[in-house]
């Protein structure tokens, strides 16, 4: 099982990753402190990496995109429909995913 599409919901101290594979199972779901996210996605082989547009999603993007990773940013009004419960870090993450 091997992830093609990670989304990641980026906050102040906790990151929360949700990673599906080809088939669009679900195949990670984890939440990560700031200091891990970079030793965690470089262990990972290199996939399609969305995340929502704000202040600091450009540092993290290139940060990433130097690992290997395709970064996409996406902005939060188009992000908002795709949450299918109520909203938190992980609904976040898999919307954007």
């Amino acid at each position: 099982m091997e992830i093609t599409t990670l989304g990641i919901d980026l906050a102040k101290s906790v990151f929360q990753l949700h990673g599906v594979d080809a088939d669009g199972g679900v195949v990670l779901q984890k939440k990560l402190r700031r200091s891990a996210v970079l030793d965690v996605l470089g262990k990972l082989s290199p996939c399609l990496i969305g995340m929502e547009a704000c202040a600091t999603s450009h540092h993290w993007a290139r940060e990433i995109a130097a690992l290997g990773h395709e970064v996409r940013r996406i902005p939060p009004a188009f992000v908002k429909p795709y949450v299918k419960r109520q909203k938190n870090d992980a609904a976040d993450a898999a919307a954007i995913c």
